[in-house]
């Protein structure tokens, strides 16, 4: 007997082009939604669409927000002499869960990648120039991810910053916490002794 529903397979489809949803976690995704109330299923569908026409990027960090400006560019006991450059808007939230940050940010919403034919225009890379020519920021730190295309990025920045006097500087990267030592790679064991500080 041919199982084809063709609601319950669009669902299945759906839920199958988010990141890191198989075709069995996609079935079970589309199997629970069927068992759920009705006025939950239409709560669940409304918040998508309700978050996909108000969430928009914030017009001086390019972070997501539902207004004009996000909370962190508006607080004002925030440092705006410091910002936080990353790939996009799950690493700014990282970074906010850490409790230690007290700057702003900057997102990017990718990184270079001319494989993948993603060049510094199609980032949000002269908005930071911008925003870096206004005379507040003293230190743009660069957290992108230690990926060729995240070095490649944090370098690129790194020169059009440097002529207006911008200290720039490199997130740490080394050995995590409960780490061994043999265990890890060249440029881990690099990057560890680099960003060494004194204790």
């Amino acid at each position: 007997m041919k199982y084809d529903l063709v609601p319950f397979t669009r669902l299945v489809e759906h839920f199958e082009r988010l990141p890191g949803i198989g075709k069995k976690s996609a079935q079970r995704l589309a199997f629970h939604i069927l068992g759920l109330p009705d006025e939950t299923v239409n709560d669940f569908a409304d918040s998508l669409v309700d978050a996909k026409k108000k969430i928009r990027y914030c017009k001086i960090c390019k972070n997501l927000t539902d207004g004009e400006i996000c909370e962190i560019c508006s607080d004002g006991s925030r440092d705006d002499s410091t910002v936080c450059v990353v790939e996009n808007a799950k690493d700014a939230l990282s970074i906010e869960r850490s409790g230690e940050y007290k700057g702003k940010y900057h997102v990017l919403h990718g990184l270079i990648s001319p494989m993948d034919g993603i060049g510094p225009d199609s980032l949000y890379i002269k908005d930071l120039v911008l925003r870096a020519g206004n005379g507040n920021i003293k230190e743009v730190i660069m957290a992108t991810n230690p990926t060729v295309e995240g070095e490649a990025t944090a370098l690129y920045i790194a020169k059009l910053l440097k002529p207006l006097g911008i200290k720039v500087t490199r997130l740490a990267y080394g050995i995590p916490v409960g780490g061994h030592l043999e265990y890890a790679d060249n440029i881990t064991l690099y990057r560890a002794i680099e960003g060494r500080s004194e204790i």
